[in-house]
């Protein structure tokens, strides 16, 4: 009879180690499919804004919106939207990254673990932490995009030897006539105007967003529960706080991106300008169609994000 014993431990198991990186994919992700969202749902108001900041011939949103509807129909509406559709993935996924990143370094900064809830604070950290990376695309998108949505404004000059003005036919035949005009430095031209705009705007964004959510949970329940309606109604809120906060830069922006090289130093002397011309009300010139678009846009945004970002999860 054999003495030999026979081991009864269970076999080694090869244990795969979690992707550090693999939520933050998810947010990059759902970010950009949140951002193409806003585009297709808010880009005729956009357009309608941006007319209305660069522009005093028009006394009211609906004025603009009849004024453009005549002279370029229904698809003049949707003028210069290639650019940031094609600029809206990878800017609102860097964007929604950068939240995270941020998320992630208001935890390491106040000593917070993963199991506990951010405070306002942290929340609005990482909301203004996003807009940082953002700027890089976001400058030159926005630069593109304003230049196309205001060059049928101004009437061709008549007469022989009268200045020629420059027609762009779409958003890339626009970045090749920005840089052979001005280089480089004149399509990033108003970055600083960007990110003036966009910190703040950031902050009230995220932080409106994740202050409706916890409004609209009912007691004992969670805000990763929350229907879509109230989703929907979240993201709206969060937009118009944006653009409540946002739009005086962006009008600041508008302008400077839009002018001829050489007109402005920088976003000071256009302020310093408009001041003295325009006075403090020009200030919130387009904020009507800013805010009608505000809401959509970003409510069909959130959602966006939230039904992709759930995608990925029971997936990945």
């Amino acid at each position: 009879m054999s003495t030999e014993k026979t081991s009864t431990a269970p076999a080694a198991t090869t244990v795969v180690p979690e992707n550090p990186y693999k939520e933050s994919i998810k947010s990059f992700l759902s970010g950009g499919f949140g951002g193409m969202c806003l585009v297709a749902a808010g880009h005729p108001l956009d357009l309608i804004k941006v007319r209305m900041q660069t522009s005093n011939q028009f006394s009211s949103t609906l004025q603009c919106f009849k004024a453009t509807l005549a002279s370029d129909g229904v698809r003049g509406l949707y003028r210069g939207m290639a650019a940031p559709l094609a600029g809206a993935t990878p800017v609102f996924a860097i964007c929604f990254w950068g939240y995270d990143l941020g998320k992630k370094l208001s935890r390491n900064i106040w000593g917070t673990d993963e199991n506990t809830p951010l405070t306002t604070n942290q929340i609005l950290f990482a909301g203004g932490f996003s807009a940082l990376p953002t700027t890089l695309i976001m400058a030159p998108m926005e630069r593109i995009k304003c230049t196309l949505q205001v060059q049928n404004l101004a009437p061709a000059p008549a007469g022989e030897g009268a200045a020629k003005v420059v027609r762009y036919s779409g958003p890339i035949d626009a970045a090749k006539g920005i840089l052979k005009q001005g280089g480089l430095r004149s399509l990033f031209k108003g970055s600083a105007a960007t990110l003036l705009r966009d910190v703040p705007g950031s902050v009230a964004y995220f932080g409106g967003y994740e202050a409706a959510k916890k409004l609209f949970t009912p007691a004992g329940s969670s805000p990763d529960k929350l229907s879509i309606p109230v989703v929907l109604a979240a993201g709206g809120i969060a937009g118009m706080l944006n653009w409540a906060v946002a739009i005086p830069p962006d009008v600041l922006k508008s302008r400077l991106q839009t002018a001829p090289d050489g007109r402005y130093s920088g976003v000071r002397q256009v302020f310093v300008e408009l001041m003295k011309t325009e006075g403090p009300k020009a200030l919130f010139r387009g904020i009507g169609p800013a805010m009608l678009r505000a809401f959509p846009a970003n409510a069909a945004c959130f959602m966006g994000v939230e039904i992709a970002r759930k995608g990925l999860d029971s997936v990945w």
